[in-house]
């Protein structure tokens, strides 16, 4: 979406066909059958900060900005380029996802821009989890429900 073109020839996401992109970055994708879905490790070009999270795409992004990777896949010299960023730096893209969930990411990419991130994202999920269990607890009859669904409690 961030590339100029987006092109689908087989039907995968709708109609076949192409559709512009915002032009953003230097780069057009084709749609190709054949998802990827894994978790990755990685680098972040700029910083050099390891990251984790899942790669997901549905095709091949090509163009001059992609000289320019995003993150490199891989924590090994030959690791594979991933992403683009524009010639002025301004605007990056990414198959990554999940990667603001990496607080020592996350705190590297934010204070490459003079923001500080102190976030424990990890304990802040189990903690909202937590109080949503407590919440529910106290204003369901568990018991009546488990018996319902023929779950003994």
């Amino acid at each position: 979406m961030l590339g100029t073109m987006i092109h689908d020839p087989e039907g995968l996401e709708g109609e076949a066909g192409s559709s512009a992109g915002l032009g953003l970055l230097s780069v057009e994708t084709v749609l190709q059958s054949g998802k990827v879905l894994r978790e990755v490790r990685a680098h972040h070009e700029a910083s050099g900060a390891a990251m984790r999270g899942y790669e997901i795409h549905l095709g091949e992004t090509t163009g001059p900005d992609r000289a320019r990777p995003f993150a490199r896949i891989g924590q090994t010299q030959g690791s594979s380029p991933e992403g683009a960023v524009s010639r002025d730096g301004r605007v990056e893209g990414s198959y990554l996802h999940g990667l603001f969930a990496d607080d020592g990411f996350r705190a590297a990419y934010l204070g490459g821009f003079g923001a500080v991130s102190d976030l424990a994202y990890d304990a802040k999920i189990d903690a909202v989890l937590d109080a949503l269990a407590d919440h529910l607890e106290s204003h369901l009859a568990l018991d009546r429900m488990l018996a319902l669904a023929g779950v003994e409690p």
